[in-house]
């Protein structure tokens, strides 16, 4: 199963995810990641989720090529309405979410761990938002929370990566670990949690949600919306057509010769 969903005796939920190759998700996928989420903070007995995957890396973002490969928006509109959810069920979760980074997380994977309560990352993670170069906009509400303000404007329009080390050193990731001792890590960071009276816990997520200085949601619907402009102006099927076609970001010069801005 692609998304699959383990309980132990202390109440510990782990959702692993495992879409070979890479992780990119199809939109069902992020619907189904959000029911998954949603579902095990339901549960009285969940007093903290672990959410990891399997596989060369955590998460690739959505599924660019099920998008290419449809025709009309659907697939475009499924992929932001499951982002959207995904993200609000990690964020809205009513227990703390920690996330188990592995490789590399860009694009979606970003939101994902942006609004979790806890990183923990492998010595080889990465994370980036590589979405100026498909074309798109998104997820920079979530970067915001992993390192500083200017940092997050550098990041975001070169599409460079920053390593687990950096955003330790930034202090949005909590440990950083060898691969092999991740999922170990999370699970004491859970076990720590698990043991305080989950009424407590509960509590103090819900709180801490209030006490937010951002709008997560609304912040990440705004910047959705001009992704939608762009994709009605074409642009950004010329970027993901060209990252299909040869898995590289199309060049300012060939978007030039297209008639765009050099």
């Amino acid at each position: 199963m692609p998304i699959t969903t383990d309980t132990t005796a202390s109440g510990i939920v782990t959702v692993t995810v495992d879409y070979p190759p890479v992780n990119a998700l199809p939109s069902a996928a992020w619907f189904e990641l959000a029911d998954a989420i949603t579902a095990a903070g339901d549960d009285p007995d969940t007093h903290v989720v672990v959410l990891r995957a399997e596989g060369r890396g955590f998460n690739a973002g959505v599924d660019i090529k099920e998008m290419q490969a449809t025709d009309g928006f659907d697939a475009l509109i499924g992929a932001n309405r499951g982002c959207a959810a995904a993200f609000s069920a990690v964020y809205d979760c009513a227990v703390p979410v920690i996330v188990a980074v592995n490789g590399f997380c860009v694009g979606g994977g970003v939101g994902l761990v942006g609004n979790a309560d806890v990183i923990v990352a492998s010595d080889d993670a990465v994370f980036g938002l590589p979405e100026v170069d498909r074309g798109a906009l998104g997820a920079a509400t979530h970067l915001a929370r992993l390192v500083p303000q200017h940092m997050m404007r550098t990041l975001y329009y070169t599409a460079q990566n920053v390593t687990a080390q950096q955003l330790e050193h930034f202090g949005s990731v909590y440990r950083v670990v060898p691969r092999e001792q991740l999922l170990d890590t999370a699970l004491e960071v859970a076990e720590m949690i698990a043991a305080k009276d989950t009424r407590v816990i509960r509590a103090a997520k819900e709180a801490i949600n209030h006490i937010d200085p951002v709008d997560v949601k609304s912040s990440y619907r705004l910047e959705q919306g001009f992704t939608f402009e762009l994709n009605l102006a074409g642009v950004a099927d010329e970027h993901r057509d060209a990252f299909v076609a040869t898995g590289k970001p199309k060049t300012s010069a060939a978007a030039h010769a297209n008639g765009g801005p050099a």
